[in-house]
C-alpha cells in the first residue's frame, strides 16, 4: 500500500498501524479510530465519518494486502462501536465489505470478518433487519465453513441474529422467504443445520407468520428429513410437528392445495432400502391423513395423486406398520368426499352450455362400439403422459373431482402384476365406491375398464374376486348404463362366438331414471351390461378352462347373490343355447346344474322350479330345459327337480341311443348320489305314492338299468327296493286319498303349459349335434393316426 497516499483525516500513524501483521498494533489503530468517529458524531459530521468507513472499506477491507483487510476489518468494527445508535444510518457501507471478507480464502481473515460483523450487528441491533438477507446469506455459508474456529466465530453471530429477530416485530417475511426457498435446497449437512434452525426460530415467533409461506419450503423441509445426520432429522420432524400443530389450530387459514402435490412426492417412497426414505414418507403420509381431514373436498382436485402414493402403502407389511394405517386412514377419509353431487356437477354443466340436456352429450367422450369393447386388447397402458400431480383442468372449480385421472390410477393398478392384494382389493372397492356415487360419469370408463376386470376374475385371492364381482354386478345393474348397443360379441382371433338372442336385449331405461325394464321377464332391473358380462364371462371361461374348474362354482354362486339367481340362470342358459363350443356347452351347463343341485344360494331358486306353478317359472324352466340338453344327465336332474317324472322317463328312453361313455355313467353315478341328498328329500317322500307317482319309479329304474352293477347302482337298487306295495299303503279314509289325487291332477295341469313333445325333439336334435361333433373329432384323430403310420 502506497504509505504516502492521503488517507485523511486517518492520520498517518493509524494508517501504518492498520497495515501492520501484528494484531496488538492493529488493535490499538482500531481505538485511534473510535476515537476519531465519536469526535465526528459529536460534532454531527456525518460527511467525514462515510470518508472515513468508506477509506477503511477500499484501501483496507477490499484491499489486495492480507494485514490491510484485517485492519480494515477492526477499523469498521470500531466505527461501529463508535457510531453506537447512529451505526444505523451507515449499515449499508459497514457490512459490505466484511461479507465480502467471508469469501477470502485465508481463515484467519474470514474469523476476523465474523468478528467484525459481530461487533456491528451488537451495536445495531433491529437496525440491521432491513439487511437482513445480506447477513443471512453471508452466515449460510461460513455455517460450512471447514475451519473450526471460522464455524465457532460464525454460530456466535448466528445466536445473536436469531436473538434481533426474536426481539423484534419488524422482520419483513416477504423479503426473506425467496431467498429461504433458494438455500433450503443445499446438499451440505451444516448448511442445512443452519437453515432448519432458522426455520424453527422464526417458526416459534409469534409475530411472524411462516405458515402462510409453507408451500414454498415445506419440499425443502421433506428434504432436508432425509439428511444422514439423525440431529438435522430430529430437528427437522420438530419443526414439521409445530407446523402441523400450527396447521390443526388455524386450518381455515392454511393453503391446503398448494402443499398436496408435494405430499404427494413424498409419500411415495423413492428407494424402500434407506431409512430415511421411510421417515419422510411416514411423515408425508401423516399429514396428507390431516390435509383430507381437515381441508375435506379441497383435497378432490388432487386424489388421483394421492391414490398414486397411497395404494401401494395398503399392502406394506408389518415393517411398515405406521405408514400403512396412515395410508388406509388417507385412503378411507379420501373416498368419503366423494359424493353424489360429484356425478351432479356435470349435468349442471351441460345446462349452462347447451340450455337443455343433450342425447349426444350424454354419450362417452370416446364413443366404442359393444364389439370394440368385448374385443378391447388387455395390454397394459402407457403413463408417460399421465399427470397425476396436478388438477385435471385448471379451469375447473378447485372442487371438481379428477375422476379421470383417479380412474387411470386405478386402472393401471389393476394391470400391474406386482400390485398387492389389499392394494388390489381397495383399488376395487374405489371402482365400486365411483360406480355407487357417480355412475354417469364412470360409465365412461366402462368399456375400458371392462377388460380388465374380467381379467381379475382368475386372481389368486378370493377376496380381490368377490370384490371385483360387486364392481361387475353393480355395472351389470345400474341403472347408468342403459344402453342402444348391440350386444353381440365376436372375436376373431378366438373361434368361440357368443351371442344374446334377440328376446334378451335391453329395453330403453325408463324416463324416471329407476332401473329399466328389459325385454326379458326373468331379467327386470338388469342392464346392457349385464349381458356383456354374461357374454364375457363365458367366454372367459370357455378359454380358461382351470378358472372355470377351480373358481368357476364360487363365482357363479357368488353373481346369484349380487345379481339374483334368476337373472344368472336365465341369461347363461339363453346363451350356451347358442354355443357353438358344444363339449364346452356340456361341460358348463354341468357346472351350473350342480351349482342348482347344492348351492344354499339358489334355495329360492329351486322351490320356483319345483312346483312349476306359474307362467314365469314354466318359462324359466323351458329356458333352461333347452341349453340343459346339452347334458342329457343335468337335463334328468332338471326333470327330476322340477317333478316332471314322466318326461325324464321319455327322456332315459332316449339313453339308449346315446353314446355311453365312462363321463357319461359317472355322471349318472354323481345324480344317483344326489338322490340321496336332502335337496331331493321330497322326491324319495314320493315313493310312497306309488299310485301317482308311476313315471318316477320307471325313471330311478332306468337309471338302475343304465348302470353297471357298482356302488351307484347298490345304492339305488337299495333305494327301490324299499318302494312299498301300493295296495298296502292305500289310506283308509277315501276322502284323503281323493284330495291327494286331485293336488296331484291338479299340479300336473300347471304343466300343460309346457309342450314336453317339442322339448323332446330339442332333446334329440342337441343330441344329434353333439353326436356329429363327436364322430368327426374320432374322424379327425383317425386321419392324423393314419398319416403318422404313413
Amino acid at each position: 500500500m502506497n504509505t504516502e497516499k492521503d488517507f485523511s483525516p486517518l492520520t498517518p500513524n493509524i494508517v501504518r498501524a492498520l497495515n501492520d501483521k501484528l494484531y496488538e498494533k492493529r488493535k490499538v489503530a482500531a481505538l485511534e479510530i473510535e476515537k476519531l468517529v465519536r469526535e465526528f458524531v459529536a460534532q454531527n459530521n456525518a460527511t467525514q465519518i462515510r470518508h472515513v468507513i468508506q477509506i477503511l472499506a477500499s484501501e483496507f477491507a477490499l484491499s489486495q494486502h492480507p494485514h490491510s483487510r484485517k485492519g480494515g476489518l477492526i477499523g469498521l468494527a470500531a466505527c461501529s462501536i463508535a457510531l453506537g445508535k447512529e451505526s444505523g444510518l451507515y449499515l449499508k457501507e459497514l457490512i459490505e465489505p466484511v461479507l465480502t471478507c467471508f469469501n477470502d480464502s485465508d481463515s484467519r481473515l474470514r474469523y476476523y470478518a465474523c468478528e467484525a460483523l459481530y461487533n456491528i450487528v451488537k451495536v445495531a441491533r433491529g437496525a440491521v433487519l432491513p439487511h437482513f438477507n445480506l447477513l443471512f446469506d453471508g452466515l449460510s455459508k461460513l455455517a460450512a465453513d471447514p475451519d473450526p474456529n471460522v464455524k465457532s466465530g460464525s454460530e456466535l453471530l448466528d445466536r445473536l441474529l436469531k436473538d434481533i429477530v426474536t426481539e423484534s416485530n419488524s422482520f419483513d417475511l416477504v423479503a426473506f422467504v425467496p431467498l429461504l426457498r433458494e438455500r433450503i435446497y443445499s446438499n451440505n449437512q451444516y448448511a442445512r443445520q443452519f437453515i432448519i434452525s432458522w426455520i424453527h426460530v422464526l417458526e416459534s415467533v409469534p409475530d411472524i407468520h411462516l405458515l402462510d409461506y409453507l408451500p414454498e419450503i415445506l419440499d425443502g423441509l421433506f428434504q432436508i428429513m432425509g439428511d444422514n445426520s439423525k440431529e438435522i432429522r430430529k430437528t427437522c420432524e420438530v419443526v414439521l410437528g409445530e407446523f402441523l400443530k400450527e396447521i390443526k389450530k388455524i386450518p381455515s387459514t392454511v393453503k391446503f392445495a398448494e402443499m398436496a402435490n408435494i405430499l404427494v412426492i413424498h409419500c411415495q417412497a423413492a428407494d424402500e432400502t434407506k431409512l430415511t426414505n421411510d421417515l419422510i414418507q411416514l411423515t408425508a403420509m401423516t399429514w396428507m391423513r390431516e390435509f383430507i381431514q381437515l381441508a375435506g373436498r379441497v383435497m378432490l382436485p388432487y386424489s388421483s395423486g394421492i391414490l398414486t402414493a397411497v395404494l401401494p402403502c395398503l399392502s406394506y407389511d408389518d415393517r411398515k406398520k405406521n405408514t400403512k394405517e396412515a395410508a388406509s386412514a388417507c385412503n378411507y377419509s379420501l373416498m368419503k368426499l366423494v359424493t353424489p353431487e360429484d356425478d351432479e356437477e356435470e349435468e349442471e354443466e351441460r345446462r349452462e352450455s347447451t340450455g337443455s340436456p343433450s342425447k349426444e352429450n350424454d354419450k362417452p367422450k370416446t364413443e366404442t362400439d359393444s364389439n370394440d369393447m368385448l374385443n378391447a386388447s388387455q395390454e397394459s397402458v402407457g403413463f408417460s403422459n399421465i399427470s397425476f400431480f396436478t388438477p385435471a383442468s385448471a379451469d375447473r372449480p378447485q372442487v371438481t373431482l379428477d375422476l379421470d385421472g383417479i380412474v387411470q390410477v386405478l386402472d393401471r393398478h389393476l394391470h400391474d402384476s406386482s400390485t398387492g392384494m389389499m392394494t388390489r382389493i381397495a383399488v376395487l372397492k374405489w371402482l365400486y365406491h365411483l360406480y355407487i356415487k357417480t355412475p354417469r360419469k364412470m360409465f365412461r370408463h366402462t368399456d375400458s375398464l371392462f377388460p380388465m376386470l374380467l381379467k381379475t376374475l382368475s386372481d389368486e385371492s378370493d377376496e380381490v374376486i368377490l370384490k371385483d364381482l360387486e364392481v361387475l354386478a353393480e355395472i351389470a345393474s345400474s341403472p347408468a348404463g342403459q344402453t342402444d348397443q348391440n350386444l353381440s360379441c365376436d372375436n376373431a382371433d378366438n373361434k368361440v362366438v357368443l351371442k344374446v338372442p334377440e328376446s334378451v336385449k335391453p329395453a330403453q331405461q325408463s324416463s324416471t331414471g329407476s332401473k329399466g325394464v328389459d325385454s326379458s321377464p326373468s331379467t327386470p332391473s338388469m342392464n346392457s351390461y349385464f349381458y356383456k358380462f354374461m357374454i364375457n364371462l363365458l367366454k372367459r371361461f370357455s378359454l380358461e378352462r382351470k378358472l372355470l374348474e377351480n373358481r368357476g362354482a364360487f363365482i357363479i354362486r357368488q353373481l346369484c347373490l349380487l345379481l339374483h339367481a334368476e337373472n344368472i340362470f336365465h341369461s347363461m342358459a339363453d346363451i350356451l343355447l347358442k354355443e357353438e363350443d358344444l363339449k364346452f356347452a356340456s361341460t358348463m351347463v354341468q357346472t351350473l346344474n350342480t351349482i342348482l343341485l347344492t348351492s344354499a344360494e339358489l334355495f329360492e331358486l329351486r322351490n320356483q322350479l319345483k312346483d312349476l306353478r306359474t307362467q314365469e317359472s314354466c318359462a324359466l324352466f323351458c329356458c333352461l330345459y333347452r341349453s340343459w340338453c346339452h347334458n342329457p344327465v343335468a337335463t334328468v336332474s332338471l326333470c327330476f327337480l322340477t317333478q316332471n317324472y314322466k318326461h325324464a322317463y321319455d327322456l332315459i328312453q332316449k339313453f339308449g341311443n346315446l353314446e355311453v361313455t365312462v363321463d357319461f355313467l359317472m355322471e349318472v353315478d354323481k345324480l344317483v348320489q344326489l338322490i340321496e341328498s336332502p335337496i331331493f328329500t321330497y322326491l324319495r317322500l314320493q315313493l310312497l305314492d306309488v299310485e301317482n307317482n308311476p313315471y318316477l319309479i320307471k325313471a330311478l329304474y332306468g337309471l338302475l338299468m343304465l348302470l353297471p352293477q357298482s356302488q351307484a347302482f347298490q345304492l339305488l337298487s337299495h333305494r327301490l327296493s324299499c318302494v312299498p306295495n301300493p295296495e298296502l299303503m292305500r289310506t283308509v279314509d277315501e276322502s284323503k286319498y281323493m284330495d291327494s289325487k286331485q293336488h296331484v291332477a291338479s299340479r300336473r295341469a300347471s304343466h300343460t303349459q309346457v309342450d314336453y313333445s317339442e322339448l323332446l325333439q330339442h332333446f334329440e336334435r342337441v343330441q344329434s349335434k353333439h353326436l356329429e361333433v363327436r364322430h368327426q373329432r374320432s374322424g379327425r384323430s383317425s386321419d392324423h393316426h393314419d398319416r403318422k403310420l404313413m
